[in-house]
């Protein structure tokens, strides 16, 4: 008998136990759907149903112009409608300095400058920009936050190419593109997708042809942007209308008196060393 009771005993404590437990288990094994729902909440801490990157997109695309100061103003929508770049301010004075904010910078695609500003011996004109390496297809991005002024196709040049004047008076220039994602008139944010990456026009590979312009004059990029860390040397570019063309040296510079100092030793050293061999003779 007391065998029996321990036996009812134990089936007694069996189906108690797996009566507490069925619960747990039923409310651990949602439902595939609610589980999804559950993780999405827990791990992104969106509204269930709503694409986050659609609505990235969607306030970059409604990003609105900043204010401007007045003498900034004019100079953004001046000339809006010409249909070229180098002559875009004619009629107006360019200033002989003028100090720019470059701290927006956004590289327009993280590939290697493969090729400089300036002459060009085998083409027989000067390269007003620099290349950088990308594959057809590569998404472009805006340098700078600005508004699309130029989207068109120049087929002996830049191809399809986009220009972008930006709040801080500069406009850059991206050609030899495959598509066009932006609009003339459009605002875009530094960052914002502009193009994809082609090889059309005057070009022998793909890849950016990238143009830094102020007042239509084109500036060498390397004196605003170190592309090997794709960040600009300064915060503040100091456009200069004698040296804008060339690069400049940020690295640290010899003084004058000890470059002056090295010549007047090497110069003893040549005279000591011409009076030795005459003596040989």
């Amino acid at each position: 008998m007391h065998l029996v009771k321990k036996l009812s005993t134990v089936a007694v404590a069996v189906v108690a136990m797996m009566a507490v437990a069925s619960p747990a288990k039923a409310q651990f094994r949602l439902p595939a759907p609610h589980a999804d729902q559950h993780n999405s909440l827990i791990s992104h801490q969106s509204p269930v149903g709503v694409d986050l990157n659609k609505m990235k997109f969607e306030a970059l695309n409604n990003f609105q112009k900043p204010e401007l100061s007045p003498e900034d103003e004019d100079l953004f929508n001046y000339n809006w409608s010409c249909q070229t770049i180098s002559t875009a301010y004619a009629g107006l004075t360019v200033p002989s300095h003028r100090n720019i904010d470059v701290s927006g910078y956004v590289s327009p695609i993280p590939g290697k400058m493969t090729s400089g500003y300036g002459y060009r011996p085998r083409f027989g004109r000067v390269h007003k920009g620099v290349d950088l390496n990308l594959n057809v297809g590569d998404t472009v991005v805006a340098a700078f936050d600005g508004r699309v002024r130029i989207t068109k196709y120049e087929a002996k040049g830049y191809g399809y190419y986009v220009v972008i004047r930006h709040d801080n008076g500069l406009e850059t220039v991206y050609g030899h593109l495959s598509r066009f994602i932006v609009k003339p008139n459009q605002y875009v944010k530094a960052g914002q997708p502009i193009a994809l990456g082609g090889n059309t026009g005057r070009s022998t590979g793909p890849h950016l042809h990238f143009e830094t312009r102020f007042m239509g004059l084109a500036i060498n990029p390397t004196a605003i942007i170190d592309f090997e860390n794709g960040v600009t040397h300064k915060d503040i570019f100091t456009f200069d209308k004698s040296s804008y063309e060339k690069t400049q040296k940020y690295g640290p510079v010899r003084s004058k008196a000890k470059k002056s100092v090295g010549k007047k030793k090497s110069r003893k050293k040549s005279t000591a060393s011409s009076k030795k061999k005459s003596r040989k003779k």
